[in-house]
């Protein structure tokens, strides 16, 4: 660090030698051919890699050295423009005709590239084309919008968890999340509870870069195996300062329903299951006294407990508790306000948020206020420097994890024929209620979770030659959180201690600089060189305290101060490092011959003495076969480039930062403390390393109307690491080690094309398509099956077959003859009714086959109309509360209406087996809660309106948009839960995937907007 600290004091000594000499700026606007504003068209310096990206009323500024000759401008859907530099000011109308998309500037690793230049994979999604989407996290804004990269909610509760694989998932136990890089300070992984990534509001983002393959991604080294999403916030542009608001307001709902059997319906199977367990015939349901100690006289009891002061029998009471469990006046509030403008020398960026989002369930709500300030300074004309910094408060309204009793969905299992409350107006309650009546935290609870963050950096850029620049950043991510739980004396935590709270204090402060030249040089009119060195140095401390207490005088005295009894608490410090070296050097010859080598040297605190280094290098070509002689004159071939790549990258994250040493921890005893072993050590534990080939083709058709990417890959992963059981007389039970090898091959296919583009009539299309195929290709020695069947789930590890592969037994439905649950043995011919004889098969594959996203974009004149469709294919999920939910009645939880179609005399032929009160016919895990979970989802619908320039004139407005946005409007699928998206929060894994526990569907939402700009 003093060496770095030294080094920038250099610099700015230096940089007083050019202090007179001013930067050239050039500003203008650029428009379509009437004369409307072109938002996120690509400006760039002709032959270099500088550029910049018009704003949404069209305009730019960018700095260009005094001997800049020309500009070049491009935008989607029409043709670029060359510019020849004669002034500083520029009107330029782009000729519609042609799509163009291949000068655009792209952000890479520590720089820029043109995108025909690129020799890897980098997929590019435009801030403007997810700004004010009304969802709190980005991931879910670019979902269907990028190929490879498959994007999960794990239920539809706000502010929560979002799974991200970039060309399927690649380790066993650690992390297989993407690394993101917020302008260029890595972030840290999420904090105590929620998801950290919905601190950072997207509506502040100009572009979002997600590197693919390990060309482009290997320059990130040891965390770039899960891929890594660039993302660049807006910057100021030199001109008139503007001011932009947006404000939006909607209503949610959950994506679907499930539905639950009806009073009647209840009473009647209810009914039946218990005589079925007797075994009885002619039995008189009405007079079950005479049968005592029977399940029915059972059942009968129990329904006369759950009717608390209504009737059961004339059916009182038929109440909707998955109504119950949601939001029925569910809102998005969203107010976004910017400024940006500057002169020549120092340009801004500033803008403030409020995101305010109900829940579709109960008691969950999340808000953030957000700020930002980006201010770049030309010191000189070599000399920038500047700071980007954003500021947020998120808080959270959260509820219980999908597994607990208390969280709202639970609600479902409770009988139809009970009263939400009594005759007092107080919640009704168990022995009342069949379980706990989780309405009660509304009233009588509260989980607040409270993030402060920031995430800034400072660079300083300076030319030391025409050709060789040098960069300094630091930046830091500063994460603060605070969880404030209580629970009341009623909840189902409090009850048995008169009240229980919980306070959990999470700090990580994360710091980095990086630190690297820039050469760039044109000669002989052929060579094309952009040569990049340096270094980087990271460090992540983190903080955690926790105190928790019980017996509260009143439950209004929520905060641990009134607790009778402090009853425990802990503290935690945990540190890691890395210290980097990177270098990357791209040649271009006569404008058609591409050639990227990358590498990088990575220091880790998290690994064996022997294997704290790892060496990550990339190698690349292209050739741009369209500017060879031979294909100039086929017309219709507008561009053509073939490209290949291979490189190593490796996985430093998710598994912990002391998991190579042998730890001990604090022990009392006779009330003395004292020491004791609480980890085994591994000096030899070592980086995941992936080995990735990418073959892929750039074409362009018909004029460019017609571009698209096609990419074959295989990524194979070495050295996973896992958790191993190890003897017992070791003392321990499990072991960190390296153990098996993952492989994820694939292909990608991208089409964008230019549909009509008439004077009033456009219309453009993007599709992409992605398929993965994930295998497991060694375990641990001679191992080859780790099953996982715990009696709700199937997930398994099995060498040959993808990650998390639902392992167990299989359902062959009921017995024609008897209604008994039938399952195959392991010839996988014969079936039996005992559940400990089925055979094991692996019976479905959380991991979709096929992933996509097709997107219409149509305007006519004032007019836009965007439609979205994803989609998700060939996957399976198992729901793992069907042994309750859908359980032919084996105990009193109200069931899904499809145990109406249960067995009910010899010779139905059926999969739901004779009702059975207490006697578990075809509840275990198996094939039969495995479904299908593909599904096609109308995304985002956005319809909108701008006001004719004209009108804007006379308002004295620089711009209006008025538009209506609904978000997952329909969903179209064969399964039968709430949600085909779903992940269930408390499991969810690496391993444990597709798996649904009472999780909430989606949100659906429509939302109407409006976007004034001054």
């Amino acid at each position: 660090m003093r060496k770095t600290m030294m080094l920038m004091l250099t610099v700015l000594v230096l940089s007083v030698q050019s202090l007179l000499a001013q930067n050239k700026t050039l500003t203008g606007k650029v428009t379509d051919n009437n004369g409307a504003p072109i938002a996120g068209a690509s400006v760039m310096e002709k032959g270099t890699n500088n550029g910049t990206f018009t704003g949404q009323d069209g305009t730019f500024s960018l700095s260009v050295s005094d001997k800049a000759k020309a500009l070049v401008v491009s935008a989607v859907g029409f043709t670029s423009q060359e510019l020849i530099i004669s002034g500083t000011t520029f009107q330029v109308s782009m000729k519609s005709g042609e799509a163009q998309s291949l000068d655009e500037v792209v952000v890479v690793g520590f720089g820029t590239k043109i995108k025909k230049d690129l020799t890897g994979n980098i997929a590019r999604v435009k801030g403007s084309e997810v700004a004010n989407t009304p969802v709190p996290n980005f991931n879910q804004a670019l979902q269907g919008r990028a190929a490879g990269v498959f994007v999960e909610s794990n239920n539809g509760k706000v502010g929560e968890g979002v799974k991200v694989r970039i060309r399927g998932a690649g380790s066993l136990s650690a992390s297989n999340s993407p690394l993101y890089v917020v302008d260029g300070v890595p972030l840290n992984g999420d904090g105590i509870s929620g998801n950290s990534l919905a601190d950072i509001n997207f509506n502040e983002v100009e572009s979002f870069e997600i590197l693919k393959d390990a060309s482009a991604a290997a320059i990130y080294g040891s965390r770039a195996a899960n891929g890594v999403v660039l993302i660049t916030t807006k910057k100021g542009k030199a001109g008139k300062t503007t001011l932009n608001v947006n404000a939006q307001y909607g209503v949610n709902k959950p994506t679907g329903y499930r539905g639950f059997l009806n009073a009647k319906e209840y009473v009647d199977l209810l009914r039946e299951a218990a005589i079925n367990s007797d075994n009885l015939e002619g039995v008189d349901p009405l007079d079950p006294a005479q049968y005592p100690g029977s399940w029915l006289q059972f059942a009968e009891n129990r329904l006369t407990r759950y009717s608390g002061y209504s009737n059961w029998r004339n059916l009182e009471t038929n109440t909707d508790w998955e109504k119950q469990a949601f939001n029925d006046e569910s809102r998005t509030k969203i107010i976004d306000i910017n400024a940006s403008g500057g002169n020549d020398k120092t340009r801004f960026f500033v803008s403030g948020g409020y995101t305010n989002q109900d829940g579709i369930l109960v008691g969950n709500n999340f808000q953030r206020f957000s700020g930002r300030i980006n201010l770049e300074h030309d010191a000189s004309n070599k000399l920038k420097l500047g700071f980007n910094l954003g500021l947020s408060r998120s808080v959270g309204n959260r509820v219980a994890l999908d597994n607990e009793f208390s969280t709202p969905l639970q609600l479902v299992a409770l009988a139809p024929i009970t009263p939400i409350r009594d005759l007092n107006g107080n919640l009704y309650d168990r022995p009342v209620t069949t379980y706990y009546n989780g309405l009660i935290e509304l009233e009588n609870s509260s989980y607040v979770s409270t993030t402060y963050r920031n995430i800034g950096s400072l660079f300083l850029n300076y030319k030391i030659f025409t050709d060789l620049t040098f960069r300094t950043e630091f930046g830091i991510d500063l994460q603060t959180q605070n969880d404030e739980q209580f629970y009341g004396s009623r909840t189902i935590n409090g009850q048995s201690t008169n009240g229980y709270a919980q306070s959990d204090w999470f700090r990580t402060f994360n710091y980095n600089t990086n630190n690297y030249f820039n050469y760039v040089k044109r000669f002989g009119g052929i060579h094309n060189i952009d040569a990049t060195l340096g270094m980087s140095y990271q460090k992540y401390t983190t903080n955690f305290t926790n105190a928790f207490g019980e017996d509260f005088p009143v439950d209004a005295l929520r905060t641990l101060a009134s607790a009778g009894r402090i009853t425990g608490g802990t503290s935690t410090l945990n540190e890691s490092s890395f210290l980097s070296y990177f270098a990357r050097a791209n040649y271009k010859l006569n404008e058609k011959y591409l050639l990227t080598l990358s590498g990088r040297i990575d220091g880790s605190s998290r690994f064996g003495k022997d294997n704290k280094y790892g060496f990550f290098p990339a190698a690349s070509l292209g050739w741009i076969l369209s500017e060879e002689e031979f294909l100039k004159s086929v017309n219709w071939l507008s561009f053509l480039k073939l490209r290949g790549s291979f490189g190593l990258t490796g996985n430093a994250d998710g598994f912990g930062n002391f998991a190579q040493l042998g730890l001990y921890g604090a022990a009392k005893y006779n009330n003395a403390s004292g020491l004791i072993p609480t980890q085994l050590a591994n000096p030899e534990l070592k980086w995941e390393k992936s080995e990735q080939v990418d073959i892929g083709i750039d074409f362009g058709l018909f004029n460019n109307r017609l571009t698209g990417e096609i990419d074959y890959y295989v990524r194979n992963t070495n050295d996973l690491i896992y958790n191993v059981p190890v003897p017992g007389t070791s003392g321990f039970a499990t072991q960190t080690v390296n153990v098996g090898s993952m492989q994820n091959k694939g292909v990608e296919f991208v089409l964008n094309s230019t549909n009509f583009n008439g004077r009033d009539f456009k219309w453009n299309t993007s599709f992409n398509l992605s398929k993965n195929k994930n295998k497991i290709t060694k375990l641990d020695g001679e191992q080859t099956t780790i099953p996982g069947n715990d009696g709700r789930y199937l997930n398994s590890l099995i060498v040959g077959q993808p990650i998390g592969v639902f392992y167990g037994p299989k359902f062959a439905g009921a017995d024609p003859a008897n209604g008994d649950a039938l399952y195959y043995k392991e010839d996988g011919k014969t079936t039996t009714n005992d559940y400990n004889e089925a055979g094991s098969f692996v019976v479905g594959d959380p991991n979709p086959d096929w992933i996509g996203g097709l997107n219409n974009t149509f305007s006519y004149k004032g007019f836009e109309l965007n439609v979205l469709l994803q989609g998700v294919f060939g996957n399976q999920i198992q729901n793992g509360a069907g042994g309750f939910m859908s359980a032919s009645f084996d105990w009193f939880d109200n069931q899904t209406r499809d145990q109406l179609n249960r067995w009910q005399k010899p010779g139905d032929v059926t999969n739901v087996p004779q009702l059975r009160l207490g006697y578990g016919n075809g509840i275990g895990a198996s094939s039969r809660y495995v479904e299908d979970g593909g599904y096609v989802r109308l995304k985002n619908v956005t319809l909108a309106y701008n006001i004719p320039a004209k009108l804007l004139t006379k308002l004295k407005i620089r711009s209006a948009r008025f538009y209506v946005t609904g978000i997952n409007l329909a969903t179209f699928t064969d399964y039968t839960g709430w949600d085909p998206e779903v992940n269930t929060d408390y499991r969810a894994g690496n391993r444990n995937q597709g798996s649904d526990f009472y999780a909430a569907p989606q949100i659906k939402s429509v939302t109407f907007g409006v976007n004034l700009g001054f």
